[in-house]
This record gives C-alpha cells, structure tokens and sequence, in this order.
C-alpha cells in the first residue's frame, strides 16, 4: 500500500511541474496580479493534490485544475477585501524601445483592459479565447449553462469594446500578420 501512496505522490509531482506554469499565467489573466495568481494557482493544485487518489481519468487533469482553478477565483472576487482598487497618481511606463516594444505595449493595453471586465466575464473570455475550450468546455468548467457562456462572452465582448474604445482597430489591425 506505501508503494501506491508513493506512485501517486511521484505522479502528483510530476505532473505539477509540467502544468505549474500554465497554472500560474491562466490565473494571471484572471486577476492581474502575479501573486494573487501564485495564490490562485497554489489553491488548485492542492484540490487537486487532495483528491489526486480519486482522479479515474488522468486525461481530464487538465479540465479538473481549470475547473478548481476557476471556481476559487470567481470565489475569492466575492470577497470584500479583494475588491480594494489599486489606485496610482500616474500611469506606469510602457517597455521601453526594443523590437517586440509596440506587441508589448498592445498586450499591456489589453490586459488592463480586460481587468476591467467583471470577472465572471473575464473568466468566459479567458476559458474561450485563451484556453481556446469551446462552449460546451468552457460551461463545464464554470459549472453554468451553454446558454450562460454565450451571454457571458457577448456581454464580455461588448465590455472589452467598450473600454478599448478607439484601440479596437490597432489591436485587431496589429494581430492579423502574427500568428
């Protein structure tokens, strides 16, 4: 029975270094914040540490540390001491001239932008569009109605263009030549 205990443990590892990463940016786009998203990303994988003995199917990793990784961030938004905003007298500088400068600059605008979205929205965006999960996928792993996804990426659509405003056209202008 230690053998088993110690297979799962090696296992648990070894797939927690190949993900840790993913994890972290994933829940990076989610909040904004590095180190929430450490948080974040910490707070899944110990659900999934602790249920690791019951996963059947190890090719729905991925969609159980998603789902667990969702569902404790629209569960921490809830809470009163993280909705403090983050307020700075001036703008932080943009990176400085280099090559990929002007993709840097777009990626930063977008990202603060999206961190205006609320964040059920913002969470429905990333799963669709991020993840690339389709609806079916991106309902499952919120725990909602296909119908829900759809409403939510409409409404979360319409929130991006509305904060972006001007910026629309030069964001989407900018990526068709990239991959």
């Amino acid at each position: 029975m230690r053998s088993d205990d110690d297979e799962g443990r090696r296992q648990f590892s070894d797939y927690f270094a190949a993900r840790r990463e993913v994890v972290r940016r994933t829940a990076y786009l989610m909040c904004g914040d590095w180190h929430w998203a450490d948080d974040l990303a910490q707070a899944a994988f110990i659900r999934v540490a602790a249920s690791w003995h019951r996963i059947r199917d190890p090719e729905a990793l991925d969609a159980f540390v998603r789902t667990c990784l969702v569902r404790t961030y629209l569960s921490e938004t809830r809470r009163v001491w993280r909705r403090r905003e983050r307020s700075v007298a001036e703008t932080p500088d943009l990176a400085g001239p280099d090559d990929d400068a002007e993709a840097a600059t777009r990626r930063m605008v977008f990202a603060q932008a999206l961190r205006h979205v609320p964040p059920r929205q913002r969470v429905t965006l990333i799963c669709r569009f991020y993840q690339g999960l389709d609806v079916a996928e991106t309902a499952a792993a919120l725990g909602c109605s296909e119908g829900t996804v759809k409403s939510q990426t409409a409404r979360g659509l319409a929130a991006l263009r509305q904060i972006l405003g001007d910026a629309v056209p030069a964001l989407a202008g900018a990526t068709e030549g990239t991959p």
